[in-house]
């Protein structure tokens, strides 16, 4: 099976990166040890290329009230600019399509960031219900744009190193909320426990983001440690955790999906007719192990 690539893979290959298949990807696991990889975005900043992942633009009036019955969590939450919210995406059984992050931008355009391995199935879902349900939608996949994310208690500073023009509109954003800087989308969000920002651009300037980000210091950090570091923050993964046979509320996902409002949406029914018999929960290890 022929791989598919990231515009980043030669970079990976020239920094020494060990490449793995991850869901059909080309992908670096790690650049040498992981467990340093963690630490450093822990202590100081690492970068992650995340071009895998898929940037959806759902513009057109009524794009609120598909966003309110397409998924588990309400997009009426989110009501300042640039403002984003979690949820699973539902099959009307209750079982998850996906876990996205939705970008309230303006009343006619929300921004979507769905995962990789999902993200034929999950555009093709949406234009689905937007047939029925909201057929004057665009639905638009923007396979233009890549997308990184520098994490760790010093990402922010050294993104502004790179892109000074952005630390006007982004220094005041907070966690979980984004800003249009032009050709570059910042947002303050991230997979890994730590601040800083995912940064999406166009896909002809990411490898000299990258390299611009190595040289003000910034190490890549690769898959392995990506995983430890959103397992030690008490992150979901799609496919690991929950699937379209495991819901939200047996996968520790309840604090994402509303269902105290009125509203109707996808699976709903279902979650209120089939409450969990059981559970994931977290341990946290108090003690060195053995």
């Amino acid at each position: 099976m022929i791989l598919k690539t990231t515009p980043l893979n030669a970079a990976h290959r020239a920094m020494g990166a060990k490449m793995v298949d991850f869901g059909g990807w080309d992908m670096p696991v790690n650049y040498g040890s992981q467990i340093d990889e963690h630490h450093q975005v822990r202590n100081d900043v690492g970068m992650f290329d995340v071009c895998h992942m898929r940037v959806v633009d759902a513009k057109g009036d009524g794009v609120r009230a598909f966003l309110r019955y397409l998924l588990a969590n309400n997009a009426d939450k989110i009501t300042i600019p640039g403002k984003a919210l979690y949820s699973a995406m539902l099959r009307p059984n209750g079982g998850v399509i996906d876990d996205l992050i939705i970008y309230f931008m303006t009343e006619q355009w929300f921004r979507i960031v769905v995962n990789a391995g999902t993200a034929d199935k999950d555009i093709a879902w949406m234009k689905e219900q937007a047939a029925t349900h909201a057929p004057k939608l665009t639905i638009t996949s923007r396979d233009d744009l890549a997308m990184v994310a520098i994490q760790g208690p010093n990402a922010r500073a050294k993104v502004w190193q790179v892109l000074p023009q952005t630390k006007a509109a982004t220094e005041n954003l907070v966690n979980f909320q984004a800003a249009d800087c032009g050709e570059y989308f910042v947002a303050r969000t991230g997979y890994t426990g730590e601040d800083g920002f995912e940064v999406m651009l166009p896909k002809e300037k990411v490898e000299a983001f990258w390299y611009d980000l190595n040289k003000v210091g910034v190490k890549p950090i690769g898959l392995g440690a990506r995983d430890t570091l959103r397992l030690e923050a008490g992150m979901n993964l799609y496919g690991q955790d929950m699937d379209e046979t495991v819901g939200p509320l047996e996968s520790g996902l309840a604090w994402t999906v509303d269902l105290k409002s009125e509203r109707d949406f996808i699976g709903k029914a279902a979650l209120l007719a089939n409450p969990p018999s059981k559970k994931l929960v977290g341990l946290l290890l108090l003690d060195r192990g053995v």
